[in-house]
């Protein structure tokens, strides 16, 4: 009698695993299936939340506090745009689209920090879909009509190396100069400034400096609020909430075609970036696992899905502002096919294609995101 029960087990399981992607409509309670539908250890899985509940980033939840403390060896560093108080750790798992697992406040909002990057690529992948940007090889010297990247080193930046953190664009934007974000241990300010530059795709530097150049080259493309752009392309498309927002600094206000429009960050290195909750960061994460997209929509081209996963030639662990999960960023007993996007604070959304898998986690210790993530993997049945 044993084996009708297994075998109804395992067609509940087959059906579950070959059905297409649920999507939460607008406002709907996400849809809840058991992990057991999926073959996955119900009791190792509760053990997982408890990781990363037991796991909590060590920084002070004042945000403030805790990014000047952690910048403060940089030169000049200071808070140019909001910062809000966090809460504890929250986060989801979602397979083919269902909720398996939650904790935390999943509607709190919250600064995300460098998972604002991921967005950011969003609306660049967005301009080459709509042609906007004709080849992301193109220099951007030729979409940008001031100074940004006139100059016999910045001439030669493209799309693709902003996109990749290569570019070593040199200057400033909005009172902040390039040598100042992340600056070498060694040497002083002089040094840093004086600094043979490298060429353009060959080198390497995670700098939010530049990653606002990237911000500032697309409002000048876009030639509207990277928000307004975000919202009516992806986030309204998916159901997000209205209660998200997008911020840049308090002097990053610009002239767009006689309107004050602000340039926005891609991180909260001095405040900043984007505010969201973690059911909204899932809802982006599905997009991604989808392919591009949403439920029979195409809402962003699928050649973008696959092009934010190339390892640049500069650092084989960065595609286009999405992490990939090899090299010296590789976890331990998770597939190389794993790519993320990740924040100061232990901000992440994490894509497994392989098992149709979203994780979202919020204000785990950043030390301790390779363990849990391992431990979610081990809970999965082969």
């Amino acid at each position: 009698m044993a084996i009708p029960v297994i075998l109804g087990h395992l067609l509940i399981s087959i059906q579950v695993f070959s059905q297409e992607f649920y999507y939460p409509q607008a406002g709907e309670e996400w849809k809840v299936l058991a992990p057991d539908k999926f073959g996955i250890n119900e009791e190792e899985l509760e053990q997982v939340i408890g990781f990363a509940e037991a796991n909590e980033y060590s920084g002070a939840r004042d945000l403030r506090i805790a990014i000047l403390k952690a910048f403060a060896h940089e030169p000049y560093h200071e808070i140019a745009g909001p910062t809000k108080q966090r809460s504890g750790p929250a986060g989801m798992i979602i397979m083919n689209g269902y909720k398996i697992a939650e904790w935390g406040d999943l509607k709190r909002i919250d600064m995300t920090f460098s998972v604002t990057k991921s967005y950011l690529s969003t609306v660049a992948g967005l301009a080459v879909d709509q042609g906007l940007i004709t080849d992301v090889q193109d220099q951007v010297v030729n979409y940008v009509w001031d100074d940004t990247f006139e100059g016999v080193h910045n001439k030669n930046i493209t799309w693709d190396h902003l996109l990749n953190q290569s570019s070593d664009w040199s200057g400033s934007l909005f009172g902040m100069y390039d040598w100042t974000d992340r600056p070498p241990q060694e040497g002083g300010i002089d040094e840093w400034r004086s600094r043979e530059l490298k060429e353009p795709g060959t080198y390497f530097k995670y700098n939010d400096v530049r990653v606002n150049v990237l911000s500032y080259s697309l409002l000048q493309v876009w030639r509207k609020p990277l928000p307004k752009v975000l919202k009516d392309k992806v986030m309204d498309p998916i159901g997000a909430s209205t209660t998200w927002r997008w911020y840049g600094y308090e002097n990053s206000w610009v002239n767009v075609d006689g309107i004050k429009v602000q340039s926005v960050s891609g991180g909260g290195h001095s405040g900043g970036g984007i505010f969201i909750n973690t059911e909204d960061h899932a809802r982006f994460g599905l997009l991604f696992l989808s392919k591009g997209n949403w439920n029979g929509k195409q809402l962003i081209s699928e050649q973008w899905i696959e092009d934010v996963q190339v390892p640049s030639n500069a650092n084989e662990s960065y595609g286009y502002m999405w992490w990939l999960n090899r090299g010296n960023r590789r976890w331990e007993g998770v597939s190389e096919k794993v790519y993320y996007a990740a924040g100061f604070g232990g901000n992440y959304i994490i894509i497994d294609q392989e098992h149709s898998m979203v994780i979202v986690t919020r204000w785990l210790e950043p030390s301790k995101i390779g363990e849990f993530v391992k431990k979610v993997m081990d809970a999965i049945p082969d």
